[in-house]
């Protein structure tokens, strides 16, 4: 059984089934080849109004080759407030206008979810944004903007779609390459851990 960590920022709570460790296996199409991969992702808060997400890939062969990793924050789309912090270090002032379930509830969005922001760096010198919305235990997200340094390897756009199965962490990624048409890049299972 599932219960909400201690501390979890009421704003969190519709993405408090992804607090944890997760690990396990699945499929890269790059390069016209399928490759099997091993993943770990932990997603983590720190009281704050944002999920932390780690994501480490290595090829699941004899090279055991470590793929680009991932560092992220995820949150629940909505105006910044007084209390927020920023920009940079600049605490924020006051108290949190969510304080109870009913305050979280004026962000529900048509779809009955949340409206998600998420930002994503690559080692390669690629951040990207994306939107989204989490509705239950399903997220999906498309990419908004992305910038990169000058000769990073980038793509055009791409979504990702996460969902709770039976107990396990499924996603999906797809990609458009420059010039190229949305496509399956990634998915995988990926079962919780601690």
């Amino acid at each position: 059984m599932f219960v909400l960590p201690e501390g979890l920022p009421i704003e969190l709570t519709p993405l408090s089934f992804l607090i944890g460790n997760w690990e396990g296996s699945g499929v890269i199409v790059a390069n016209d080849k399928e490759y099997e991969f091993h993943q770990r992702i932990e997603f983590s808060h720190d009281g704050q109004g944002a999920l932390t997400y780690v994501s480490s890939v290595s090829l699941d062969d004899e090279t055991k080759t470590v793929l680009p990793s991932e560092l992220g924050y995820w949150r629940i789309a909505r105006p910044r407030e007084g209390f927020d912090h920023g920009p940079a270090l600049v605490p924020g002032i006051g108290e949190s206008t969510i304080k109870s379930h009913e305050d979280l509830e004026r962000y529900r969005n048509d779809t009955k979810g949340f409206d998600l922001e998420v930002s994503t760096l690559h080692p390669g010198g690629v951040a990207e944004l994306y939107k989204g919305y989490v509705k239950q235990a399903q997220i999906h997200l498309a990419s908004a903007h992305g910038v990169a340094f000058e000769g990073a390897k980038a793509y055009r756009h791409s979504t990702r779609i996460y969902g709770l199965v039976e107990g396990a962490l499924l996603w999906a990624w797809d990609i458009a390459l420059p010039g190229g048409e949305l496509k399956s890049h990634a998915s995988a299972r990926l079962e919780r851990v601690g």
